[in-house]
Parts: structure tokens; C-alpha cells; sequence
């Protein structure tokens, strides 16, 4: 699904994401409501980035990655942690593109995402490139969403990829 946001752009620059887990819901531009297996998931575009709302019997899980107002958790290259009976895993990296490079890797990103059923773009006010990218899809158990933050004007991508699932217990050893 696309988007326009009639917002503005309040997170320019990729340095200026945050990374939070277990936030209340923010007010989101546009949402997205999935249903997965057994999980309900909301994809949401806040004007600041992105929050990702999953709900299951064993819980609430939520994942903002936004320009977060006092926040002094910076954007981490990779998470991996316990939440509740889930295994939760983030990673996050930073293109830097030529222009003519970020212009194609935006309109594949682009048409990749808005026309996914299970995808949510929101283009920002004053350049078609400006925009934030959400795609989920579950997976072996697991629910899985990637996104993607465009800075046209500093020919940066960052891209998020999460991984949720189950606890799997240890093994127990018998001799």
C-alpha cells in the first residue's frame, strides 16, 4: 500500500534514528493491519519513521525505530534478546548511494513495497524518494518485517530487518 504523508519530513537524517522496544503506540500517519498465522501485526508510519505493532496470545511486542524525543538509544547495528516466551532479533545497516545508485535502489524499493500485500510505504512531502518502507511476511513460525528509511538529500538507505518467533526450550541431554 502507498502512501503520501502530509506531514513533514521530521527525520532527516539517518543519524538521527533511535531504536526502542516496548513503547506505547505512537499516532501513526498510516497503518496497516496484518494477520499472519496467529499473529495480528500492525505496520505503522509515524512521522518520525516507523513502529510495528505484534499482538499473540502470549502478547504485545513493539518495535519503534523513529527520531525519538530524548531518546539516547541510537539505532544498533544488531539486537538479540529475550521478550517474554518470543526471541527477538533486529539488525540495521546504512547505505550510502551515488545519486543515480539511490534513485534506482529507491523506485525498486518503491515499487517492491507498495504493490506487496503485506507491505506499507509512505512517500514524504518534496521528494519522491523520501520516504519510509515496511514489509512483513511470516516464515517458518516466525514473523519477519524489513524497512527502509530514505535520505535522498544525503544518498542514504537505512534498512531494518526484524525476526520474531518462539522460544524454542533447551535441549535436555539423557545419557
Amino acid at each position: 500500500m502507498l502512501t503520501t504523508l502530509n506531514t513533514s519530513y521530521t527525520d532527516t537524517r539517518a543519524a538521527d534514528l533511535a531504536w526502542a522496544l516496548g513503547r506505547e503506540p505512537l499516532p501513526a500517519l498510516a497503518a496497516l493491519d496484518l494477520e499472519l498465522a496467529d499473529t495480528k501485526l500492525q505496520l505503522r508510519l509515524l512521522g518520525a519513521s516507523h513502529q510495528v505493532l505484534l499482538e499473540e496470545e502470549r502478547g504485545i511486542c513493539s518495535e519503534t525505530v523513529a527520531c525519538i524525543a530524548g531518546s539516547s538509544t541510537p539505532l544498533p547495528l544488531g539486537v538479540a534478546k529475550r521478550v517474554g516466551d518470543w526471541e527477538y532479533e533486529f539488525a540495521a545497516r546504512v547505505e550510502v548511494l551515488s545519486p543515480g545508485s539511490f534513485a534506482g535502489r529507491a523506485q525498486e524499493l518503491l515499487a517492491l513495497v507498495s504493490d506487496h500485500p503485506h507491505g506499507l510505504v509512505g512517500v514524504f512531502p518534496g521528494s519522491p524518494y523520501a520516504f519510509t518502507a515496511l514489509l512483513a511476511q511470516y516464515h517458518e513460525g516466525q514473523v519477519h518485517w524489513r524497512t527502509w528509511h530514505a535520505y535522498p538529500q544525503d544518498g542514504q538507505l537505512v534498512a531494518t530487518r526484524t525476526k520474531v518467533g518462539v522460544r524454542v526450550p533447551a535441549a535436555v541431554c539423557a545419557n
